[in-house]
């Protein structure tokens, strides 16, 4: 049988009390294939996790490791981890663990049968507060409506790529990185596999509130003119109640003499109006802001520090 080459991407920030426990896993997961590399990529932790995998790596070439030099988050440190490995299948997974390593054979055995993209759907954990389950559901509804894509509940960034599909999402080199939202655009031969996530080894998450709807609205941005379209009906539609009312307004002033002059009417009207407009200003800006960004065209990542050779992507 041919022979083949595995690598393992895993970003993380602040993952210093779980690289042991997950390396000694991979470790043992990825023992039966000859060929295999481990890239851990340090989102600018502030911990020991560098110091940590710098000694990993003195004694076990096989984990390498990519330091960036600041916080560049989740998505950037990820790209950065698909840049630079090697591999004739890509794995990627988080650090804390809840992405059982033990499914790694699963994928490969998929990706073996012909499928280029491996993907796993985390099962709904009734553990999981309700709030953050019924937020995740309506985050899958929106993307998929407005960004035109197809990503099922539950999709996560725990998945194999074939080195194809690597060398496709390499091409594409957007600032508002939406990964799962690319993947799933990709296209390719994809093989989905369901899973129940295992609790958090250590530490806490990094995603707030926040960060999610900040999430959230990078991927909804990065896909589709939706919002813009939605905006401009709203203006249109408005515009024609504003002019329908205008008419009514202009009725009652000259033909009847039942108006009431009153400020509630019109300051609720105001407030109404302009309420609008700047929900249709940030919607604007919002796209705006992504031109600006992207045409500055500055890299995603910086690297730091690294145990792999520079220019081997």
């Amino acid at each position: 049988m041919k022979t083949f080459k595995v690598s393992v991407v895993v970003p993380g920030y602040n993952e210093a009390d779980n690289i042991p426990r997950l390396m000694d896993t991979l470790l043992s997961v990825l023992s039966p294939y000859q060929h295999f590399e481990i890239i851990f990529v340090d989102d600018g932790s502030a911990d020991a996790t560098t110091q940590l995998l710098q000694q990993l790596n003195q004694a076990d070439v096989r984990i390498n490791y990519i330091s960036l030099s600041r916080n560049f988050g989740h998505q950037n440190a990820l790209k950065a981890g698909l840049d630079h490995s090697s591999g004739d299948c890509v794995i990627s997974m988080d650090a804390d663990l809840q992405h059982p390593p033990s499914l790694i054979p699963e994928l490969i055995a998929k990706w073996q049968e012909g499928y280029d993209i491996v993907y796993t759907r985390r099962k709904e954990d009734k553990k999981l507060p309700i709030f953050k389950r019924k937020t995740s559901s309506i985050f899958y509804k929106l993307i998929n409506y407005f960004g035109d894509l197809n990503i099922e509940e539950g999709t996560a960034d725990f998945r194999l790529m074939d080195s194809r599909a690597v060398m496709a999402f390499r091409s594409m080199n957007e600032n508002d990185l939406f990964i799962r939202g690319l993947v799933s655009w990709l296209g390719f031969k994809q093989y989905k596999i369901d899973y129940h996530p295992a609790e958090r080894f250590a530490g806490t998450t990094k995603y707030s509130v926040k960060k999610m709807f900040s999430f959230a609205t990078k991927g909804i941005t990065s896909f589709s003119i939706k919002p813009l379209r939605l905006s401009a009906l709203l203006g249109f539609s408005f515009s024609v109640l504003a002019f329908l009312y205008g008419i009514y307004a202009i009725y009652g002033y000259f033909f009847s003499n039942r108006v009431v002059s009153g400020w509630t009417s019109v300051v609720m009207s105001v407030l109404f109006m302009g309420g609008i407009q700047l929900i249709i200003l940030g919607v604007i800006g919002e796209y705006l802001g992504k031109l600006f960004i992207q045409a500055k065209n500055r890299p995603l990542y910086i690297i730091r520090d690294s145990s792999i050779a520079s220019g081997r992507k």
